[in-house]
């Protein structure tokens, strides 16, 4: 694996099949998709698929990250944060199977510390709620959200009732995931 990355055609191997990975996924769910059936659609056994990443878990570790870096493109200076937040939650509605594999993953990962998920889940988490309050305190600036609100703690609680959420939703697909954020945010704008 280590040749993997210093040569332009690994490099973009592994790309191909983190974006096939993430769209199987996506489509066909967490536990439906192998990784024969990844290995398969990119046209490569499983071992030499393998040969891209040290296990089946750093697999699913790195196509969170890949979810990650295409949803933080997305707008890295977002004026309106907590509807950027909403938005995604109902985003996350139609693709369930990253929605099964982040809350398998995370759940994994938050119980056993030698996990190969648990330091990106930790490290996610800590940025998440940095970038969050980022934007929380500029809300705050522009007299969009409550002052006396904390922008930290309001942004693990944010994060906390979005992991909840994906949770509650898989056992009941009527539940608006984005609903059930803003109506949280809401309690904290400010009316212009």
């Amino acid at each position: 694996m280590a040749s993997v990355g210093r040569y332009p055609k690994g490099v973009a191997k592994r790309a191909e099949i983190l974006e096939t990975a993430l769209a199987l996924v996506a489509q066909r769910g967490f536990r439906q998709t192998s990784v024969r059936d990844i290995a398969a659609a990119v046209g490569l056994t499983q071992a030499g698929l393998l040969h891209y990443f040290e296990s089946k878990d750093d697999l699913w570790v790195a196509i969170l990250r890949t979810r990650d870096a295409i949803d933080e493109a997305k707008d890295p200076d977002d004026p309106d944060p907590a509807a950027t937040f909403a938005a995604l939650m109902r985003h996350n509605a139609e693709v369930p199977g990253l929605v099964q594999m982040f809350a398998n993953l995370s759940a994994a990962a938050a119980t056993d510390p030698e996990h190969p998920a648990h330091e990106y889940f930790r490290q996610r988490y800590a940025r998440s709620r940095a970038t969050i309050a980022a934007g929380l305190r500029r809300m705050q600036a522009s007299g969009r959200l409550d002052t006396s609100v904390d922008p930290e703690v309001f942004a693990s609680i944010l994060m906390a009732v979005s992991d909840g959420m994906q949770v509650q939703w898989m056992f009941d697909e009527t539940r608006d995931m984005g609903a059930h954020v803003e109506a949280l945010i809401a309690l904290a704008r400010r009316e212009l």
